[in-house]
């Protein structure tokens, strides 16, 4: 697997990385077993830097992980994971609570250390306490040597940039914003990112499934007309025998300024066709009639979190 360097932290990390939300069940029920293998599986891939969160699964997904991880090597794998979120409406950023969740996170996940923690979906609160509370917490975690690098994640981009227009992270990760249909982390902020020698992350290449063959999850939020071009997308590499989900997971991993670009599933077949996806060409003619069919509806997303932090 291909890797890049992030930011200015001196971690390699494979373009394509595993994300380990499907563990807690977030998309479909998962068999513990499934989900155990899929994390091996993912390793053998060379998909070594691993996401994961809290908030997956209530806990689950960072538990999973935890015993998926036992008797593996610890320089083998990076680890990043996230505080803030608990809940879908339960949100803590205190700096009591960060240094309760590293240390919870710790224990889950089995290690001494993390290479990364993450504010999660940080435009669901007030993100002035973001920085004056949360990261300068996060610091002396930092400093205490139970995290190695410190950023935040979230959806709009005005978040990105009321942040860092005030403080210093290591490393950023946006989600759904660098797909076929849409690609305004990378039209609107890398540049930004890479000016400021902040680490650059992805998620989402599959946005959500709605760049997939499988069934839309009920609370996807994009609209209507996004939907309907996604399906039209998908028939047109249907017909050229190709699946939509190749191409799109091709098409986030290609951006060079884009580090890692991590995706989730608990299927170990999905974690195989993903390595394989990425060491194969992307078939340029059509992307680019794909590209023309999201032309209509390009960069067209929803809103999340507060209103003032959209």
């Amino acid at each position: 697997m291909q890797t890049r360097l992030l930011g200015k932290t001196g971690l390699q990390l494979p373009i394509l990385s595993f994300g380990a939300s499907s563990l807690g069940a977030e998309f479909r029920s998962v068999k513990v077993e499934e989900a155990l293998q899929s994390v091996h599986v993912a390793l053998e891939c060379g998909l070594n830097f691993i996401d994961t969160s809290p908030f997956y699964g209530r806990g689950m997904s960072e538990v999973l992980l935890g015993i998926a991880l036992k008797g593996v090597p610890r320089d083998s794998y990076t680890l990043c994971t996230k505080l803030g979120r608990y809940d879908l409406e339960h949100f803590d950023f205190s700096a009591k609570r960060v240094a309760e969740s590293v240390d919870v996170s710790l224990h889950r996940l089995g290690t001494d250390h993390l290479d990364i923690v993450l504010c999660h979906d940080i435009e669901f609160v007030p993100m002035q306490q973001i920085v004056d509370e949360t990261l300068p917490a996060l610091r002396k975690m930092q400093a205490a040597g139970k995290v190695k690098y410190i950023g935040f994640s979230g959806y709009p981009m005005k978040a990105f940039k009321f942040i860092l227009d005030q403080t210093d992270v290591d490393c950023v990760l946006s989600y759904n914003q660098y797909t076929l249909q849409n690609t305004r982390f990378a039209d609107e902020l890398v540049p930004y990112l890479k000016a400021r020698g902040v680490g650059v992350m992805n998620a989402g290449p599959f946005s959500a499934r709605l760049l997939t063959n499988a069934p839309l999850p009920a609370w996807l939020k994009e609209p209507e007309e996004v939907k309907a071009a996604a399906r039209a997308a998908a028939a047109l590499c249907a017909s050229r025998g190709v699946d939509i989900a190749k191409l799109a997971l091709q098409f986030s991993i290609a951006n060079e300024d884009i580090t890692t670009t991590v995706s989730g599933s608990a299927n170990p077949n999905n974690i195989r066709n993903w390595a394989k996806w990425a060491a194969e060409p992307l078939d340029k003619e059509l992307l680019a009639e794909v590209l023309a069919i999201f032309a209509p509806v390009k960069n067209l997303g929803h809103r999340e979190g507060l209103p003032e932090n959209n």
